[in-house]
């Protein structure tokens, strides 16, 4: 059994409650959707969720699809949660959310003994390679050259086609994390659209996981509604 939640800050709370319960950035949602979760401070359990949040007015709303239901101990935010099991069949239409990590994976060289991968922001790739060829774009047009094909090439295996999809909202996260006193750098990307189900069970399978990476940092969580 899986639970969408919705959580949302109550209202009528004091200031320095608030103060207190805001994240101020990404490794914050992810500090708060850990406690939601009950997770010990060490991280030590598997994860178990993924999540997304969004921004309703001045404040935070966070949507958590997990196997178990999140609870607020200290009694700040307000959880509503149901059940999670969409009714999908072949050639189904569903619009569509999703924020990611777009990276794609490559070599590091061309030597077969060396096994290290490294990780490239396909913006920033496209970028340098719009550069190589002599071009220079702006990061409008970056995003709409290399964010489609990156969902396009993934599609086929989590058990889908894009019918029409919009990308936008490009950008660069950095924080400093305390466990292991290193920062994080990585960027998101939100698609929206059109799509058709072509495999009902590999389509369900990534909607309970998640696509990409970064999905401890609110990245992954697919969206769905049918039109």
């Amino acid at each position: 059994m899986l639970y969408f939640s919705r959580v949302k800050l109550k209202p009528g709370l004091p200031i320095k409650a608030l103060a207190k319960a805001i994240p101020n950035d990404m490794y914050g949602d992810h500090q708060t959707v850990w406690q939601l979760m009950q997770y010990t401070a060490d991280h030590q359990q598997p994860r178990d969720f993924i999540f997304r949040r969004e921004q309703q007015g001045s404040w935070p709303l966070f949507y958590i699809l997990s196997s178990r239901l999140p609870q607020d101990p200290q009694g700040v935010w307000h959880i509503d949660s149901k059940p999670f099991a969409p009714q999908l069949a072949n050639g189904q239409r569903l619009a569509f959310m999703l924020r990611v990590n777009p990276v794609i994976t490559r070599k590091r060289s061309h030597d077969k003994a060396d096994t290290k991968r490294l990780r490239d922001d396909i913006v920033m790739r496209e970028k340098t390679l719009s550069k190589t060829n002599g071009t220079s774009l702006s990061q409008a047009a970056l995003v709409q050259q290399a964010g489609p094909p990156w969902l396009v090439e993934r599609a086929n295996k989590h058990g889908f086609r894009v019918e029409s999809v919009a990308v936008d909202n490009y950008q660069q996260h950095r924080f400093y994390k305390p466990k292991g006193r290193h920062t994080v750098r990585f960027s998101t990307l939100d698609y929206q659209g059109v799509l058709n189900i072509t495999e009902p069970q590999a389509f369900t399978q990534m909607l309970y996981e998640g696509i990409g990476r970064s999905k401890g940092f609110g990245c992954g969580l697919m969206m769905i509604r049918r039109v």
